[in-house]
């Protein structure tokens, strides 16, 4: 029986980065999360412990911290592609790439009615992210957005759906549709010269409002419109991918208390929950190649 070595990859996971630049009086905040894979001829290490083509995992933390000094860190996209495109030019066992960055928003406190220059608070869950992907010459570029939180309360239903001996679930067609959308998108071809802020604020505000105005039969439907939405407006994006698992509002049986409730009290359940996942994709767009997966060119 023949055992071969099969794709592989190493880096730092997850290296926490917080940067702030002094303009005066007014400080400007980044924080990041940043993981770095490389990929290559790195055969030996695994087969014999040879590690004369293994840059180190903590000198690509170091990498990290390092341009974040040299350069502004500018718009994340930006920052993993100068990452990536470095490792693959300096390293030459290494062919390939693969940077993954998530901003965490903080918003300035406001004081007297202004922002204060220096002191800030979290806005939330939400991060900004991207993954990008380099080989050779080549790069890919996935954006996105994590936990994003979003509620209606109505225009959602629920109902025509198969029963079993086990379904208890009754049908509704007047219920609270939450959700905390992941959304990643991927750019058609070797995207050059991309205002990734702007992009990331239309695509934001599309699937925003995608939500808010479809009336849903599912969420199912809901995700489908939400990235069809995203496909319309942007035709630099080729492919939208979305999970969302449904946070279930359930309505409080108030009735040993002699009450009615239409539709006004409601139990907020964490878990379990549903997850729907699901992608709309331009007809005509380029083949992903390496962008959502960690396969080894």
């Amino acid at each position: 029986m023949g055992i071969s070595l099969g794709p592989n990859q190493y880096g730092k996971a997850e290296v926490r980065l917080v940067t702030v630049r002094r303009d005066g009086p007014v400080h400007h905040l980044r924080d990041l999360t940043v993981s770095t894979a490389l990929r290559g001829d790195l055969a030996a290490t695994h087969l014999t412990g040879d590690n004369s083509a293994v840059l180190t995992t903590d000198a690509q933390k170091n990498t990290v911290y390092a341009f974040a000094k040299q350069q502004d860190v500018g718009e994340i996209e930006d920052f993993a592609l100068r990452l990536g495109r470095h490792f693959v030019a300096t390293q030459e066992a290494i062919t390939g790439a693969r940077i993954t960055v998530a901003e965490h928003a903080w918003e300035r406190i406001p004081v007297d009615g202004k922002p204060h220059d220096h002191a800030f608070s979290r806005s939330g869950g939400e991060s900004r992210t991207t993954t990008v992907t380099v080989h050779a010459d080549r790069a890919w570029v996935v954006s996105g957005v994590d936990g994003l939180t979003v509620l209606k309360s109505g225009g959602s239903e629920f109902h025509s759906f198969p029963r079993d001996a086990y379904t208890t679930l009754a049908e509704t067609d007047d219920r609270i549709l939450a959700t905390a959308v992941t959304a990643r998108w991927r750019y058609d071809g070797d995207p050059v010269d991309v205002d990734w802020a702007k992009n990331h604020q239309e695509i934001r505000r599309t699937l925003l409002q995608a939500f808010a105005t479809k009336h849903s039969l599912s969420l199912q439907q809901t995700l489908y419109t939400m990235g069809e939405a995203v496909l319309l407006a942007r035709p630099e994006v080729a492919e939208v991918r979305l999970s969302l698992p449904n946070k279930h509002h359930f309505l409080v049986d108030l009735s040993p208390f002699g009450l009615e409730n239409h539709n006004e009290v409601f139990y907020a359940a964490d878990r379990p929950y549903g997850l729907i996942e699901g992608t709309a994709v331009r007809d005509e767009a380029e083949e992903p190649g390496p962008a959502w997966t960690d396969a080894v060119l």
